[in-house]
């Protein structure tokens, strides 16, 4: 009889990330993928830890900056899937750039992006998705901002594959993984994370009475009636792929690239690679 180990995590009991972890978990063995063949990436934050909890090869960065380190692992060897676990503030705060800038470029990787809209590793500021009158600590007379709607944006950028989920639907949002990873482009899931510390508002009870899921009368190829849903996020948030098109990916676009052959396989002359870093020194 196997012997059963456990493993402390930095998440607080309740916590939407496990469900998430256990939901990725899942996609990957349905979609067959080996450990070797996957590659974790995270910045910092609660969400940006979820590499270091999964048998998997993994990179755990800087602060915003998990996009960068994923593209340019896909870019130097493109047989990786490679999958960005990171939180909103993460992704659309101190990484906000990166995101618009990935959308363009069409990079092939996934980014579930953990939307608890607080920041929850350093103690409960508002986020970018904060509501509009939320009451922190920080924000004692509550946020003064407009939360940003990151798969309205994501769908007026021009992103190829722009979903929704909740990690309190977790079969939902298996499909909606397997799917993102299996998409060739740059896939990005919003996954509402109610984060049951510092965030009393968006809570796994106000998310239940609201979320709905978008069912097979829904176009997910028309562009219109995705931003239109996009933007219902008040008594009603719908969940599914929002927008879905087949783009040109960075890979088939590139001159060098295209030719399938990843950058770890070419060849390269170490004299020559030694004289032109010498030059910088």
């Amino acid at each position: 009889m196997s012997k059963i180990t456990t493993y402390e995590t930095a998440w607080c009991p309740g916590c939407g990330n496990f469900n998430i972890l256990d939901c990725l978990k899942t996609a990957l063995e349905e979609l067959n993928k080996d450990p070797y063949e996957v590659l974790m990436v995270g910045g910092i934050g609660q969400a940006a830890k979820l590499p270091q909890y999964i048998s998997t090869n993994s990179f755990c960065g800087l602060h915003g900056r998990a996009l960068p380190a994923a593209v340019a692992a896909k870019i130097a060897n493109e047989k990786l899937t490679v999958i960005v676990n990171s939180g909103e503030g993460d992704s659309y705060g101190e990484g906000g750039n990166h995101f618009l800038h990935n959308i363009r470029r069409n990079v092939d990787i996934t980014h579930f992006v953990h939307d608890n809209q607080i920041y929850g590793l350093t103690k409960g500021q508002a986020s970018p998705t904060s509501m509009v009158g939320m009451i922190t600590e920080v924000q004692i007379h509550g946020n003064a901002n407009i939360p940003l709607n990151p798969v309205l944006l994501a769908i007026a950028g021009g992103a190829g594959f722009v979903a929704r989920a909740f990690s309190g639907r977790q079969e939902h949002l298996i499909n909606i993984m397997k799917q993102a990873i299996e998409y060739e482009g740059y896939a990005i899931v919003d996954i509402l994370q109610p984060c049951v510390s510092f965030n009393k508002l968006n809570t796994f009870s106000f998310y239940s009475q609201r979320v709905y899921e978008l069912d097979s009368s829904y176009d997910c190829t028309d562009k219109t009636a995705a931003l239109l849903k996009a933007m219902e996020f008040e008594d009603k948030i719908p969940l599914g792929i929002l927008y879905k098109e087949n783009k040109s990916t960075f890979h088939q676009k590139n001159i060098i690239l295209k030719s399938g052959m990843p950058l770890i396989d070419l060849q390269y002359d170490p004299v020559i690679l030694d004289t032109i870093m010498n030059e910088f020194i």
